[in-house]
């Protein structure tokens, strides 16, 4: 009988189940995430979530946004371990982004609601660099992006400037009418996902001519770039550079910044934007597991 493998993307907005026999794909689920506080709360929704889908499974590969560091990957693999009683692996969510696209040895490298870089150390043990949240950093993801672009924004009106296509875009999908009222909008409103939505004002108002908003997105790539850089200098293993998320996914100018960042300081690094599901990452983990005979 074909044993069944199941990974999980366990992103910042949204969780992605997939199931695989040996003959390939068996079905999907796709729920908005439900994080909780703490890795407690993470394993018991995924348990609920996984026995509510109803598919059997042998091994389960989990990537989850949150898990930075390899003992907050070990707590959440022992408390799905013992729930479920079969063999779990469990990554931060940008380490499955080189299993998914067949370069196990490569950087991932994930712009979407947050932003963080994944890699492996000489050791073998999980390397980060980013993922600090959308208060204190996650440049160059949704709300990294708008919250540099309100910035921008407010440091261009302290200097008597006029609003450009950016300010205008932003005074309209923050109901506010003047800059000022921009960073109480934020504050109001404190959460990546809210911020997050706004993002596509961005990459609008950079094609309608906002030098600002072009400057925020070029600035967002080097963010990204720098990550990069983070977890070479740290002695990660460089095969290739892989990007995903929903911005890098979705905005080819936000890629492009990427590109041109990484070109100058890592040239002989390839880049390649992700065409498959990220979860496909954790099918093959889960999958490794069934091929590694249990003590």
């Amino acid at each position: 009988m074909s044993r069944i493998a199941v990974g999980v993307d366990v992103g910042g907005t949204k969780t992605h189940w997939r199931a695989a026999g040996e003959e390939g794909h068996v079905a999907d689920r796709i729920v908005p995430s439900d994080l909780g506080s703490d890795m407690d709360d993470l394993a018991e929704w995924l348990v609920s979530d996984l026995r509510e889908w109803g598919v059997p499974f042998d091994a389960l590969g989990v990537g989850a946004h949150g898990c930075d560091s390899a003992s907050l990957c070990r707590r959440l693999r022992d408390l799905l371990s013992a729930r479920l009683a079969v063999p779990v692996r469990v990554v931060n969510d940008a380490h499955l982004l080189p299993y998914a696209a067949g370069v196990p040895g490569a950087i991932g490298v994930i712009a979407g609601t947050g932003s963080v870089a994944a890699g492996t150390g000489p050791d073998g043990e999980p390397l980060l660099a980013g993922g600090w949240g959308w208060a204190l950093g996650d440049e160059g993801s949704a709300a990294g992006l708008v919250r540099e672009a309100v910035r921008a924004t407010c440091l261009r009106h302290d200097a008597g400037l006029p609003p450009d296509e950016l300010a205008r875009g932003l005074l309209a999908a923050f109901h506010t009418d003047e800059v000022p009222g921009l960073s109480h909008a934020l504050t109001r409103s404190p959460s990546a996902e809210e911020w997050g939505r706004h993002a596509p004002v961005v990459f609008r108002a950079a094609q309608e001519g906002s030098g600002v908003a072009l400057q925020v997105i070029e600035e967002g790539g080097r963010a990204l770039a720098k990550l990069v850089e983070t977890l070479v200098s740290r002695g990660a293993s460089a095969t290739a550079v892989v990007a995903a998320g929903g911005v890098l996914t979705t905005q080819p100018r936000l890629f492009t910044a990427l590109a041109d960042a990484l070109g100058k300081s890592h040239p002989d690094l390839p880049l390649m934007l992700l065409d498959a599901d990220p979860v496909d990452g954790a099918v093959r983990l889960a999958r490794e597991l069934l091929a590694t005979p249990r003590a």
